[in-house]
């Protein structure tokens, strides 16, 4: 059974940082795409960062490059999210979610984690 289950969630001030995890079972993360996603209330879900399970190329939402970084521990078998510089508009739920290689959708959730950043 998979599972995806996402830490490191709360409350910070603007520009302060915070460090998301998404520890995997069930799949090896290293030949999933993994993804972080993000959800405000009243907003569609949008996609944050991604890691490609091969190439271990990144992508980055516009709105985070260069304060947001993604990582992976193949030996934990975790994601990471790196949030520095946040600002209030990052807050959300975030989500972690794995892509099979065959897969052009993600096929399994976590259950997501609130970042509340207060101005």
């Amino acid at each position: 059974q998979v599972q995806l289950v996402e830490s490191g969630g709360g409350t910070v001030q603007t520009g302060g940082s915070l460090r998301l995890s998404c520890a995997a079972s069930g799949l090896t993360i290293s030949i999933y795409t993994m993804g972080w996603f993000r959800q405000a209330p009243g907003k569609e879900r949008e996609s944050v960062a991604a890691i490609s399970s091969r190439t271990g190329i990144t992508y980055f939402v516009d709105s985070v490059k260069g304060r947001f970084t993604i990582s992976r521990d193949t030996v934990k078998n975790t994601m990471y999210l790196q949030m520095n510089s946040l600002k209030p508009e990052d807050t959300a739920v975030y989500y972690c979610a794995a892509r099979p290689e065959s897969s052009k959708s993600y096929d399994y959730w976590g259950r997501g984690t609130q970042v509340t950043v207060s101005s």
